[in-house]
């Protein structure tokens, strides 16, 4: 498949639904040949509405898995295609994705390797699957607690978004979202990082009218940059700035082999809003990031996200950094960052050393 050709047409709200009404017709699947992936908690709350509006998907095959990340790993994906092949799906079967990251990843993976590929669409129910995991062809598990570690390209058919999910959303998951629409403005846009800090307050309370028009901008950043450079070559790593750190943060918290501090886990956005932070710190250091604009996006972040609960020791950077070691960024043994130069201004294929890393995670107050 030459990713650069094909691209995931996205569609909102009422329009999509009738999008995904017309698609699934005319392509003429057999209803039992579509399989709708979704977890324990979108079977309740988010199936019903899409079954409301596309009654065409009344008889197709629900594959139920177990809510959260522990399920993002290679066994639920064997068990996913078991139920496949049980159920004879071929080629031209369609796997529908209703969820988050999670179960758009997994969802997304396993029709990248299912008779090594299935045609699928993604549906995500949460703000960060809606404008980051659902978009850009990655899909991927985690190897034990290494984030996204196994993975493939695949590129879904459509991208069907309906801003209502986000009211069976809790607070902390909306702005766990709002972490990457916050990097696409610190990356790529400088006046859409004013614009959604201009709506703070309207943001957290969660107006729907707001949101829609956030989600769309975000939605096209991202897209806009992905679709340039669909398989990480260059200017696409710039979405990585503030996940060297935050995925280390997230692992690190979610493995409790590992941790010395015994706090609860991070979720993803809020471990990459602090690995922003972190990480603008450092741009202001290799980059010269200006010293305002460190302060505003550390300002800014802050206002958003919760007091960070932790203390990192000198032995938590330590084990923080081995993680570190295994990013994919990573080239020659070096630990490799996307850093930006200035507020709407990304660089990439940045070397950052041990110590200056190391002095990130111990002097950054937030």
């Amino acid at each position: 498949m030459n990713l650069c050709k094909k691209k995931t047409k996205i569609y909102f709200n009422d329009e999509a639904y009738c999008i995904l009404n017309n698609y699934l017709v005319n392509q003429e699947y057999d209803q039992k040949n579509v399989f709708i992936l979704v977890d324990d908690i979108t079977y309740k709350h988010c199936f019903p509405i899409i079954l409301s509006h596309v009654k065409f998907l009344n008889k197709s095959r629900i594959i139920k898995i177990r809510t959260g990340e522990k399920e993002k790993n290679i066994y639920t994906c064997i068990k996913i295609c078991k139920f496949l092949e049980k159920f004879k799906a071929t080629r031209k079967s369609l796997i529908i994705n209703v969820g988050g990251g999670v179960i758009t990843d997994i969802g997304g993976f396993v029709a990248s390797i299912f008779k090594r590929g299935i045609p699928f669409i993604n549906i995500p129910t949460t703000l960060l699957g809606m404008v980051d995991a659902s978009i850009g062809y990655k899909t991927g598990v985690n190897l034990d607690s290494i984030k996204n570690e196994i993975g493939t390209f695949h590129i879904p058919e459509l991208l069907i978004i309906d801003s209502l999910f986000l009211n069976t959303l809790s607070r902390i998951e909306i702005i766990s979202g709002i972490a990457e629409m916050l990097k696409h403005g610190l990356i790529a846009d400088k006046n859409f990082w004013i614009y959604i800090n201009k709506f703070k307050v309207k943001i957290m309370e969660k107006n729907k009218e707001i949101s829609d028009e956030l989600i769309k901008k975000s939605i096209f950043i991202k897209n806009r940059i992905v679709t340039q450079d669909p398989k990480e070559k260059g200017l696409r790593k710039i979405l990585n700035f503030g996940h060297t750190i935050g995925h280390a943060l997230e692992s690190y918290f979610m493995n409790k082999n590992t941790n010395t501090i015994k706090k609860e886990k991070i979720l993803h956005g809020i471990a990459v809003a602090y690995g922003m932070i972190y990480e603008s710190w450092i741009s202001h250091k290799i980059n010269g990031l200006p010293m305002v604009d460190y302060k505003e996006i550390q300002y800014s972040i802050s206002s958003f996200y919760p007091k960070k609960k932790y203390v990192l020791s000198s032995l938590d950077v330590e084990k923080l950094f081995m993680i570190m070691e295994h990013d994919k960024k990573n080239e020659k043994n070096n630990i490799i960052f996307s850093l930006i130069n200035r507020i709407g201004e990304c660089s990439y294929n940045c070397e950052v050393p041990f110590s200056l890393i190391k002095e990130s995670l111990l002097k950054c107050e937030f």
